[in-house]
């Protein structure tokens, strides 16, 4: 089996120039977005019996039995 020495080094150097080092590292502080928090339900009240069921996970009602 015949290697041509010289596309061998070309192909190592040009994966070496796209692969040879590790990215920029991203700082924790552009990683995080901060936000206020505001009251739930601006309108008031409490308890929605409406909006409960998705507060709860129930297999049986995922299956639809």
């Amino acid at each position: 089996m015949d290697i041509d020495i010289t596309t061998d080094t070309a192909a190592a150097s040009a994966r070496h120039a796209r692969f040879g080092r590790l990215p920029e590292r991203i700082p924790c502080t552009d990683m995080v977005e901060e936000k206020p928090a505001g009251p739930r339900n601006p309108a008031g009240g409490g308890y929605d019996p409406e909006g409960a069921w998705m507060n709860y996970s129930c297999l049986a009602a995922d299956l639809g039995l």
